[in-house]
């Protein structure tokens, strides 16, 4: 049986290898669907990696129906004309499908434009193991639908080191293909209450890094390339361990981006509730089991940065409170996973890789997923805007620990499992996240008021007589940019606009009930204060602060 459709109907999975395809691309790919005739440039094809059309592995994407320009505007012509939609590869129903005509320096090939069954059907809970390759943005692939007032339970990989050394990722972590939600439309909000935040790996390595030149072009999270052989987002396979052990498996050069400047490892005790960095012999020993030890998922295709084995300062104790480094909703355009926010996205602007910005708005359609905020953890509440629809959340990058600021750029990356609800708040039109944390980590000022304060409040507004605004919710407005200065001016503008106040005063309130911190270096930081209820009542989030800081707050 030949024909995936008539297996499928079948019930005859084992011969799906027949035409390339695993049974989970099968039934994923069970839909309706638009099939077209495409002719596409031969090197859009090439330089994407999307030559080996049926190949299962290769991640499917948009393509662009148009003849790029030649020389240095290729990359403009073919992000600029790219095609709204998943237009797939014509390959993964029927065996025929691959069609494929080389005539001169086009590629004809049959494409269908679709939604697979399992991205139509809406469910309550939803479980996520599937990854993108470095990308977030409307052209991958969705996971699933999940219901408005449903469960999203994920299961990731490392993000940041594991993704840096291996240098067939476009992004540097891997995150969950995008997540449908139920209603969830453009100029919407979707809020996001963590419920639980585990970590599954048993050990890590991390530190500062160091970058080796010859091995990208611009920007070495993105555009990798062999340095002996120039092969662009080489395939990679390992040979031993230590930062020679990431090999091309063109010509066999060391083809990762990335060593350390400065490294240690760290192994968890069996609660993950402290850490402890080990020497050169004990980092060794856990390079040799890396894939297990650090729990990469069967799906994942990084390699664990446990092989590098760095070894410094051992016998060193940390605590350990895990967190989510990762999360959010979909930008409007594609971007590499780890520049999804105002700091590392200007590593994108004037470059000449294929997700490079021409300017500062372009990166407006971020919707900063990448924060790196510690208090993003079990129990806290993370407001995100839509800006596709159907919202695209994903998860990924957990942290088993990290101080404010991330100061050497990387942490404790560690695989993991994340479960949170979702909601759809209607015609929330925010710029970025807000994000309503655990009330333990609320700094002092910007506490909700106790009992007694406000006893003592309503007896100094009757001296002096004036009304007394009891009704104030704690809440965090995130911005982020260029620099700390800059990501605190783009948070004033966000709650501005939010709160419908003036720069002044959201700077009065922000000094008097609160203040701001620096969630990462160079520039991601939580603008804090306590906002009227009733302005948050018009922007239809008062019942998540209710709900959030209620006598005892959520349970973590």
């Amino acid at each position: 049986m030949n024909d995936p459709v008539a297996a499928v109907s079948a019930g005859r999975y084992e011969d799906s290898d027949v035409f390339g395809v695993d049974r989970y691309a099968l039934e994923q790919r069970m839909e309706i669907a638009v099939e077209l005739g495409l002719q596409v440039p031969e090197f859009t094809l090439r330089e994407r990696g999307r030559d080996r059309v049926g190949d299962p592995s290769a991640n499917c994407s948009t393509l662009s129906p148009s003849t790029p320009a030649p020389g240095d505007d290729r990359r403009r012509a073919r992000r600029t004309t790219r095609v709204a939609g998943a237009i797939k590869i014509g390959v993964l129903e029927r065996a025929k499908s691959a069609d494929v005509r080389v005539t001169e320096s086009f590629i004809t090939i049959r494409v269908i434009l679709s939604r697979t069954m399992a991205q139509r059907e809406v469910q309550q809970e939803l479980s996520v193991d599937q990854y993108t390759l470095g990308l977030v943005g409307p052209d991958q692939e969705w996971a699933g639908t999940v219901a408005d007032g449903g469960t999203i339970e994920t299961y990731t990989p490392p993000g940041c080191w594991g993704p840096m050394i291996t240098p067939e990722f476009r992004g540097g972590h891997e995150v969950t293909r995008p997540i449908r939600v139920e209603n969830a439309e453009v100029g919407d909000a979707v809020a996001l209450t963590i419920r639980d935040v585990e970590v599954t790996s048993l050990a890590t390595s991390t530190g500062s890094m160091r970058e080796r030149t010859e091995a990208f072009g611009d920007d070495p999270f993105v555009d990798h390339r062999c340095p002996d052989c120039g092969t662009e987002w080489p395939e990679s396979i390992v040979e031993g361990t230590g930062e020679e052990a990431i090999r091309c498996a063109e010509c066999g050069a060391n083809a990762s981006s990335f060593g350390f400047e400065y490294g240690y490892t760290v192994v968890f005790d069996e609660d993950h509730t402290v850490g402890i960095t080990v020497d050169e012999d004990a980092a060794h020993d856990l390079a040799e089991d890396a894939t297990e030890l650090m729990d990469i998922p069967e799906n994942s295709r990084q390699h664990p940065i446990l092989l590098y084995a760095p070894s410094e300062m051992p016998g060193t104790l940390g605590r350990l409170r895990p967190f989510i480094g990762n999360v959010g909703t979909t930008p409007s355009v594609e971007l590499p996973d780890s520049h999804n926010a105002g700091d590392f996205g200007q590593f994108l602007l004037e470059t000449d890789h294929d997700w490079g910005l021409e300017s500062e708005a372009e990166l407006e359609a971020r919707t900063d997923g990448h924060m790196d905020i510690p208090e993003v953890r079990a129990g806290a509440t993370l407001i995100c805007p839509v800006k596709v629809d159907g919202a695209g959340v994903y998860v990924g990058d957990l942290h088993a620990n990290q101080g404010d600021g991330e100061l050497s750029l990387h942490t404790t990356d560690v695989s993991g499992r994340v479960r949170m609800d979702v909601e759809v708040i209607k015609g929330l039109e925010i710029d970025g996240p807000l994000l309503l944390p655990n009330e333990e980590d609320l700094p002092f000022i910007s506490k909700p008021y106790s009992d007694d304060e406000l006893e003592t409040g309503r007896e100094l507004a009757d001296e002096h007589d004036v009304d007394l605004l009891d009704e104030m919710g704690p809440i965090q407005i995130v911005g982020t940019g260029a620099t700390i200065n800059d990501a605190t001016e783009n948070a004033f503008d966000r709650a501005g606009s939010l709160l419908e106040m003036s720069e002044g005063e959201v700077r009065s309130r922000c000094t008097f009930t609160g203040g701001v911190q620096i969630g990462r270096l160079p520039g991601v930081v939580q603008l804090d204060m306590l906002a009227p209820m009733d302005v948050l009542e018009d922007r239809g989030i008062a019942h998540l602060v209710r709900e959030q800081y209620a006598e005892g707050g959520r349970e973590a």
